[in-house]
């Protein structure tokens, strides 16, 4: 059995029953998500391009990687490219899934997949009425080591790095 407690623009939280056994049936909510994607535009083998984004759940600008929501039926390439677009102004020549994990499984189902994108064109940003964001590029080294030290502090990019920069060590 399922409820829907909330429906929202991009999730809906569901109570959900489930049989555990030795328990009996027990409930839980989680939030269900349509999946994401996290992008790293590459503006050449050296640079990468970031963003600093305003988070309003937390109430400050984050340094990140451009990533967005999958909408209805929408693949996860076609979503990288139209995320990239919308928020850096950048259109990839070349986008190459790198990997896809959950973000957080304990209360969502949101998978987020992974893709980096180089052969960059510059283009105007399209932002959505409610974002404020600001592109950033950085060297990859420096976005690597600020994974370390602290300056970058968002999941999704801290994930989508490793994961990237692991591929071109050689590990899979």
């Amino acid at each position: 059995m399922s409820e829907i407690l909330l429906q929202a623009r991009k999730f809906r939280v569901e109570r959900r029953e489930e049989h555990v056994p030795g328990r009996g049936t027990v409930r839980r909510e989680l939030v269900v998500h349509p999946g994401a994607v996290c992008i790293v535009p590459l503006l050449d083998p050296q640079n990468v391009l970031l963003i600093r984004n305003y988070r309003f759940s937390v109430d400050s600008e984050l340094l990140e990687l451009p990533a967005g929501t999958l909408e209805p039926s929408e693949s996860p390439e076609a979503c990288a490219a139209r995320e990239l677009e919308e928020e850096t102004g950048y259109h990839a020549g070349h986008l190459e899934p790198v990997g896809r994990f959950y973000t957080s499984p304990g209360f969502t189902t949101e998978l987020m997949y992974i893709f980096v994108a180089d052969d960059l064109t510059a283009g105007p940003q399209r932002l959505e009425a409610t974002e404020r964001i600001r592109v950033e590029p950085m060297a990859v080294a420096d976005a690597l080591a600020a994974c370390h030290d602290g300056r970058i502090i968002d999941g999704k990019t801290i994930a989508a790095l490793s994961l990237w920069s692991n591929r071109l060590k050689g590990n899979p």
